[in-house]
């Protein structure tokens, strides 16, 4: 009796502990950027829908800009008791220590959307293809130059703190180097581009003096302000019917804004990344030219499918691998669609990623 009153005891000690600790165990924690982006807000609500309908719990915490925050909320879920933990890096190379320690307690540890450098202490990688999704940005500019040469070009990219930003400028790279090398683009925003345009395939190293000049660090206001600067800087000739490489559609519109306003440019082709409303319904009015459509829906599904799979003993299907400079990451792609004008409709409200309603369409 004496025994069994013990064990009460102790039962009754473990249950006041856990809940004095925060109650229940979390199954997938996960990490996201920021909130104060479209994109990662649509992210959390398909990942809160994707986790419904299975037996498995789920935290999301945002790391708000910040390595120090992001670091933070890796302590929280394994606090938490979390086996999985899905996140998308602040920083590519400074996640490192983040998720070395969730690696030290056994979790396995799920890279969503950009590649986490310089660490053996990631499991799986679940992305769309960025160099491709650079290529398409590039071709789309190739195919819609105003001219047969001499086409003003400017250049921008992500932050140089996202590997991603590096993917998505050596895709674009690939194909706007040989039309920058016969003359159907003169490059009009970049001395470091220009001191490397002979350069068919450029090293790390090389790509980050480029994207130094050029960078928008994914930021509405610095995408603006650059783009004013070099049109300020530029002389006439390097107007008029301009192509402009934006990295995603935020810096898109903003880039939009100020090239719009300047007199001296007659038109412009723009690229951008991502389909969010904001930017779909600049291609519908005409200020934004095409955008790279990743669907979330998929990205989300093969991460929660992997999640899962990880869950339940097995091993995630993988369809290559990326190398973050310490080992090859297992990876799953996932295919983009360019969107413009001329399929916004087919691509992405009959096939159910917006309601018509979302937008405002010419009568």
């Amino acid at each position: 009796m004496k025994r069994l009153g013990l064990l009460f005891i102790l039962a009754t000690f473990s249950v006041i502990f856990l809940t004095a600790c925060g109650g229940s165990q979390v199954d997938v924690g996960i990490i996201l950027p920021t909130r104060d982006e479209p994109r990662w807000i649509q992210d959390e609500g398909r990942f809160e829908a994707a986790l419904a309908d299975t037996d498995y719990s789920v935290e999301i915490l945002f790391s708000q800009g910040s390595t120090a925050t992001e670091l933070a909320n890796v302590e929280t879920l394994i606090s938490k008791g979390i086996d999985v933990l899905i996140i998308c890096a602040q920083d590519g190379a400074a996640a490192g220590a983040a998720v070395q320690k969730a690696k030290d307690e056994g979790i396995t540890v799920i890279a969503y959307d950009r590649l986490i450098t310089e660490t053996d202490a990631v499991d799986y990688y679940v992305t769309f293809d960025s160099i491709a999704v650079g290529e398409a940005q590039a071709q789309y500019l190739v195919d819609h130059a105003a001219a047969a040469a001499g086409n003003p070009l400017y250049l921008y990219a992500g932050a140089a703190t996202d590997n991603n930003a590096f993917l998505f400028f050596e895709g674009a790279w690939n194909v706007l180097q040989p039309k920058i090398a016969d003359g159907t683009f003169v490059i009009a925003n970049s001395s470091e581009a220009v001191a490397l345009q002979s350069k068919a395939t450029l090293t790390r190293t090389e790509m980050g003096d480029i994207i130094g000049q050029v960078t928008t660090n994914w930021d509405f206001d610095d995408a603006l302000s650059k783009a004013q600067t070099h049109l300020t800087a530029n002389p006439v000739n390097l107007k008029g019917d301009v192509s402009i490489l934006a990295p995603n559609d935020g810096t898109a519109r903003a880039i939009s804004d100020a090239f719009s306003d300047d007199i001296d440019i007659a038109s412009f082709v723009i690229s951008g990344q991502d389909a969010e409303i904001a930017s779909v319904q600049y291609i519908i009015d005409g200020k934004q030219s095409m955008t790279v459509f990743k669907d979330v829906r998929t990205l989300v599904e093969d991460a929660i499918n992997m999640a899962v799979t990880v869950l339940e003993g097995g091993t995630p299907t993988t369809t290559g691998t990326y190398d973050n400079g310490v080992i090859d990451v297992p990876a799953k792609q996932t295919d983009v669609v360019v969107v413009d004008a001329a399929n916004v409709q087919a691509a992405l409200i009959d096939s159910g990623y917006y309601e018509s309603s979302q937008f405002t369409w010419p009568s």
